[in-house]
């Protein structure tokens, strides 16, 4: 297993994500989980989380939610972690009755310090890269670790050259 708090490669490829796409994503996410539960409680890792969490929540009848803030990114490079706020005592007590939810697992820097403040947690994500695949239970699409996941509350619509002009 690597380490899953070794610095990543930056990235060579470009992988742009639609809303509609990443709804569906996080759908066959929980469609996934489903068999996996039963969960009472969900954890959401802001904020790129928030969204797949909402969606998770919603398919699997999941009300009681609480947040995991940690700060790690900026638009495209990982730098330190912080925690900015920590996980509701009473939801750390339902121990393996929890849900964690994240966009993606990169490095799995971000994984690890927050499955040490719930450790019998399930964790998932919607999208895994290699050196942060070994932290999550459970992922729909795996991408190479050289690719920036653009997601749509990250972007807007702008013109793209055709690849045969240069574009990536």
């Amino acid at each position: 297993m690597s380490d899953p708090a070794a610095k990543a490669p930056p990235p060579d490829k470009f992988f742009p994500v639609s809303w509609d796409q990443f709804h569906r994503d996080a759908r066959a996410l929980a469609w996934r989980l489903n068999g996996a539960g039963p969960f009472d409680a969900l954890i959401a890792i802001t904020r790129g989380g928030l969204v797949a969490a909402a969606v998770v929540a919603r398919e699997l009848g999941i009300r009681v939610i609480d947040t995991a803030c940690v700060a790690s990114y900026d638009h495209q490079s990982q730098g330190s972690l912080t925690v900015l706020k920590e996980i509701a005592p009473d939801v750390i007590r339902r121990g393996k009755s929890v849900l964690i939810v994240d966009d993606l697992v990169d490095t799995g820097a971000t994984a690890k310090v927050v499955r040490a403040l719930c450790p019998g947690a399930h964790f998932a994500t919607v999208y895994a890269k290699p050196m942060g695949r070994p932290m999550v239970d459970t992922f729909i699409t795996e991408v190479s670790q050289d690719t920036w996941i653009f997601l749509p509350w990250d972007t807007a619509l702008a013109f793209q050259p055709p690849i045969r002009d240069g574009a990536a």
